[in-house]
């Protein structure tokens, strides 16, 4: 049923058979609780329909990560931590040649975020459990339940790939599927730069002293995290930052009054916090206001837009959730707002989307320019 190998001289037989048929089914199984980077304890790989587990703790799979990344095709179902672990263990990024079966979903009009259980009762009526998802995978002997599980979440990933192919192809959307899971594991590999940060933390109603300490705040959590391999909520969580920001505390009293923060950290960086809050450069190299979020254009482009998704929806075949997501379309209106590049648009709109949606769409946001500019007013 499946081969769980541990000793290194066991693998060159799993890495020929890789070179002899180089599209695989791929899962994996990590700890990731009280760390930054994952700790990899087993991962799964079908290879032509024979089921091998390789142990995390104790292979070199450094001939493994070559082999994944020289692929025809690596199959996986939500793929984006599988993708993160796989960029932190092969010390390198841009893994293009990826199916992700719940993006492929996603075009059948599945939702966003089928699971891979419901996935294959609907599609192949099979059922396997789920009963092992919080299981300890660095713990060794792993247990046969343990085992058989990892082993079921590659033992049919290739059959079910193969239905939704042929259901994707069918409607002309297997490209376009293929395309947004590249999109995707693209998206995983881009690190934001540290003084981009706060970015993901602020929002428009801080001011510009608030958005810089923020900035500093986010640019240290970062370093120590790195340094420490915590999670970040480990040592500031989002929410303190922003009471950090809100609160301004001024003294170590102050600070033990802010939302969430634990007293080991104000204990051995107390000191640094506050100066961080306290010490700013130069108000003119602070970050300016944010954009406010966009929700409505006017009414009557608004409906443009309703009316543009609901006419490629029919074209394509593709769901609306799918066609457009809130992010997409808050970086289309700053960029007709902002006259930016269209080559700074998510990949997603500049592939498969570009003639069909993102062109018609920015053109209809041109049109209501002046309205755009008072919703997105950047404030001094």
């Amino acid at each position: 049923m499946f081969r769980f190998i541990q000793q290194q001289q066991d693998l060159p037989e799993v890495l020929s058979l890789m070179e002899q048929y180089p599209v695989y089914g791929l899962d994996t199984e990590f700890i990731k609780v009280d760390t930054l980077w994952p700790k990899l304890g087993v991962f799964q790989i079908n290879i032509a329909e024979q089921v091998f587990l390789l142990d995390g703790t104790t292979l070199d799979l450094t001939e493994f990560w070559d082999k994944i990344f020289q692929a025809k095709l690596n199959v996986f179902h939500a793929c984006g931590e599988d993708i993160d672990l796989i960029y932190h263990y092969a010390q390198k990024k841009h893994l293009d040649n990826v199916f992700d079966t719940q993006i492929g979903l996603s075009f059948l009009g599945q939702g966003l975020q089928i699971s891979y259980q419901n996935a294959l009762k609907q599609f192949l009526d099979i059922d396997i459990d789920k009963d092992q998802t919080r299981s300890d995978w660095l713990a060794r002997p792993l247990t046969e339940q343990q085992l058989s599980y990892a082993a079921n979440d590659v033992r049919y990933l290739m059959q079910l790939a193969d239905k939704i192919k042929q259901d994707l192809l069918s409607k002309h959307l297997y490209e376009c599927a293929l395309q947004d899971s590249q999109h995707l594991t693209r998206e995983i590999g881009i690190e934001t730069p540290l003084k981009a940060l706060y970015l993901d933390v602020g929002n428009y109603r801080h001011s510009r002293r608030q958005l810089m300490q923020l900035q500093q705040l986010s640019v240290w959590r970062e370093q120590m995290v790195k340094a420490l391999n915590q999670p970040r909520s480990f040592i500031l969580k989002n929410a303190t930052m922003l009471d950090l920001v809100e609160k301004n505390p001024r003294n170590q009293f102050q600070l033990s009054q802010v939302k969430d923060i634990r007293p080991n950290i104000i204990r051995e960086h107390g000191k640094t916090i506050l100066d961080l809050l306290k010490f700013l450069p130069d108000p003119d190299d602070w970050p300016l206001r944010m954009a406010r979020p966009i929700r409505h254009s006017s009414q009557d482009v608004g409906h443009k837009v309703n009316l543009l998704l609901q006419q490629v929806g029919e074209e394509t075949s593709v769901p609306k959730e799918v066609l457009l997501r809130k992010k997409w379309l808050n970086a289309v209106y700053q960029h007709v707002v902002f006259h930016g590049d269209e080559q700074d648009l998510p990949d997603y709109l500049l592939g498969w989307r570009y003639e069909v949606l993102t062109q018609p769409l920015i053109e209809i946001l041109h049109a209501d320019e002046n309205y755009l500019l008072t919703q997105m007013k950047v404030a001094d």
